[in-house]
């Protein structure tokens, strides 16, 4: 079920239709994520496995092999064009709020008081993996300006996320933030970092637990896109919470040598490339003090084939064009190869139990987290 976002300064205020627009896009995706899809998965161990075996001797060993046989099913066929379709329903469904109220969000975004601080930079080069595609299908991507000081992508990010997620991620949006912080607390106890380095933060909806918890400490937070950071900045201003927005790419950030004392990032990975990843981790080796940590929470890939194949139909039709790749690549080594120790580097599956509208196929989440020490 999809709840309303707790108000903010920066959210549009919606009218009776708007709202209920959203309210029947995001009850179709809950119908398709709790009542058809785990027909997919029935089919599967039903129909598609055995018959594979039959003819190849074995069962499938790559979610690329379940892929060219799934994908011929009337079934999941049927599931995938009403994915896809409400998909692109739910941005229609919150593009109107955002058009009506565009002229004030973007005023509102200069006009709020400056407990923290915002520095974007006209010069930088969105890197291709954003731009080649529009992410999640969100109309001109995450990074696309439609007027001077824009915040729409924001605004559209804020109130998509919302739906994309059945409402999982609480009434701001902070559910990933909330989670990694909550290991990093249970792991980490005595940890008390005084800078911190969010990477990717889009909206910075998962920066701001952070800065909740440690109120002592100087919390940045980067990304690539201009009007997610104005976005971001101003919401963060509005709900009295100081963050140091920058437009930056992780992969070569402007900060000093040894700068920060924890540098995490929540499911940005993933919207990335397999040169980047390189790139990112040695920026994070660069940028933490001795002794420091490096944390990234991943998206789930599955337990098994199937549950790969699944978890990766949003790389084939939600362009998340890089996901399908992170399924089987080794986040450790590449930590390694940054120039962690292999003693102080892990890369685990932590299991979270669904919501009961969550329940596609399995009662678990299999979340990656991938930890190094400096």
């Amino acid at each position: 079920m999809t709840h309303r976002l707790s108000p903010h300064a920066l959210l549009p205020d919606e009218r009776h239709d708007e709202r209920e627009r959203q309210a029947f896009v995001g009850a179709l995706r809950g119908h398709l994520a709790g009542q058809v899809m785990p027909g997919n998965y029935a089919i599967y161990r039903g129909r598609v496995e055995p018959e594979f075996e039959r003819q190849h001797g074995r069962k499938p060993l790559h979610h690329n092999e379940v892929r060219a046989v799934m994908e011929q099913q009337p079934y999941y066929q049927f599931w995938s064009a009403l994915q896809r379709c409400s998909q692109q329903r739910m941005w229609d469904a919150v593009i109107d709020s955002v058009e009506r109220e565009w002229p004030r969000l973007n005023g509102a975004s200069k006009r709020l008081r400056k407990r923290g601080s915002l520095m974007l930079d006209p010069t930088l080069s969105v890197p291709r993996y954003h731009t080649a595609v529009d992410i999640h299908l969100q109309p001109g991507g995450y990074h696309t300006d439609f007027a001077v000081d824009d915040v729409a992508a924001g605004a559209i990010y804020d109130l998509g996320l919302n739906i994309y997620s059945h409402g999982m991620m609480g009434p701001r949006n902070e559910y990933l933030g909330d989670l990694l912080l909550r290991y990093f607390l249970s792991v980490h106890p005595r940890f008390k970092p005084l800078r911190i380095l969010d990477m990717g933060c889009a909206i910075g909806n998962s920066t701001l637990p952070w800065a909740r918890r440690f109120k002592k400490a100087r919390v940045d937070a980067i990304d690539v896109a201009a009007p997610q950071l104005r976005y971001g900045h101003a919401r963060a201003e509005s709900l009295g919470v100081p963050v140091h927005f920058s437009q930056q790419n992780a992969e070569h950030t402007t900060f000093e040598d040894q700068s920060f004392d924890l540098v995490i990032s929540h499911i940005m990975l993933h919207e990335t490339s397999r040169s980047a990843l390189k790139h990112i981790f040695a920026e994070c080796h660069r940028l933490l003090k001795p002794g420091g940590l490096m944390l990234h929470l991943e998206i789930p890939r599955g337990k098994n084939v199937i549950e790969n194949f699944l978890y990766n139909w949003e790389s084939w039709n939600n362009n998340e064009t890089f996901g399908q790749y992170m399924t089987h690549i080794d986040l450790a080594d590449i930590a390694r190869q940054a120039g962690f120790a292999s003693d102080k580097v892990s890369c685990a599956d932590h299991a979270v139990p669904r919501a009961k509208e969550q329940q596609l196929y399995s009662e678990e989440t299999l979340w990656k987290i991938i930890e190094a020490r400096k």
